[in-house]
């Protein structure tokens, strides 16, 4: 029998331990980020990509201009890991170099079209219905455009520079980060907390970039990784039909292109630069599908919980 100043022993919570401990344990669980095999995959591909475009004028074996053999369409071999293209030179430092172009468009491009159709939503959410008609009105009339018919008309009035091509996928894909920035920006300047800092007096800009914008970020960013994979079909696609990057540039698109002709020979360089774009586009799906997953099991043990 305990004495009576003896502290008495704690009951143990449902939990198994403290009454502190688990509750600390699940909201360490809920905050750790969890994806599926698949967003694994994704993710290591994505980082692999990433990797090649940051490091890979630095670790590619050749110049990127420089002829190594006499053979064209030359095979795998030590000296050529991924063969040689229509003059000779080493397809695996042509696709290291032409990674990092088409990475670097594609995310100037997705961020413009991100930056700007976000900024308009926001501003169509707070700024009245006249405005909100006109700019919805207007930007679908860009978006009934088909985008790479839209591409090929500026290029073709314009002609071919990197800048050029930035702005013509951002401006093509502005109406549909613009569509979702404003669903969501009008979905949630409904909501009390937003309607008690318009009584407080505050004025649009805060509204915009402390109240609603936050509460949206999370789907923006899914969306930008979306529109990163467009973009860079989009300019894939332009540049096999070469009206996209012009040399002594060279993305994946145009060494796709420019070697087109081994095909007939039956050359394994001509799927090399497909494969990269394949790694690309297939890995950003991957994770944002994961992630996607990964939310709705947090959710789901937060319900649990």
């Amino acid at each position: 029998m305990p004495y009576p100043d003896s502290p008495m022993p704690s009951s143990p919570s449902p939990a198994g331990g403290g009454s502190e401990p688990a509750p600390l344990a699940k909201r360490a669980r809920r905050r750790a980020p969890s994806l599926s095999v698949s967003g694994w995959i994704g993710f290591a591909m994505v980082f692999a990509a990433l990797f090649v475009a940051v490091f890979g004028p630095w670790l590619a074996p050749h110049a990127v201009g420089e002829i190594v053999t006499a053979d064209v369409f030359a095979p795998f071999s030590a000296k050529l890991p991924l063969g040689s293209d229509y003059l000779g030179r080493d397809m695996l430092s042509r696709i290291m170099y032409g990674t990092r172009l088409t990475v670097l468009l594609a995310l100037a491009a997705a961020l413009f079209a991100a930056t700007v159709g976000t900024g308009l939503g926001l501003l169509a959410a707070v700024a009245g219905k006249a405005v909100d008609e006109t700019m919805s009105r207007v930007l679908d009339a860009v978006s009934s455009i088909p985008t790479k018919m839209f591409a090929l008309m500026i290029v073709a009035a314009f002609g071919s520079s990197l800048m050029l091509l930035v702005l013509t996928a951002g401006i093509s894909y502005t109406p549909g980060a613009y569509r979702i920035a404003r669903s969501l920006a009008v979905n949630i300047s409904q909501l009390e907390y937003v309607q008690v800092a318009k009584v407080r007096g505050e004025n649009a800009i805060y509204i915009c970039c402390v109240e609603i914008l936050p509460n949206m970020l999370h789907p923006m960013l899914a969306d930008l990784g979306l529109r990163f994979v467009f973009v860079v079909l989009l300019l894939s696609s332009l540049s096999f039909l070469g009206l996209g990057v012009q040399p002594p540039y060279a993305d994946l698109g145009s060494l796709v292109r420019e070697n087109i002709a081994g095909l007939g020979d039956g050359a394994p360089v001509v799927l090399m630069p497909a494969i990269a774009i394949a790694i690309l586009t297939v890995g950003v799906n991957l994770l944002i599908d994961g992630l996607r997953g990964g939310k709705r099991l947090r959710v789901r043990r937060a319900a649990e919980a």
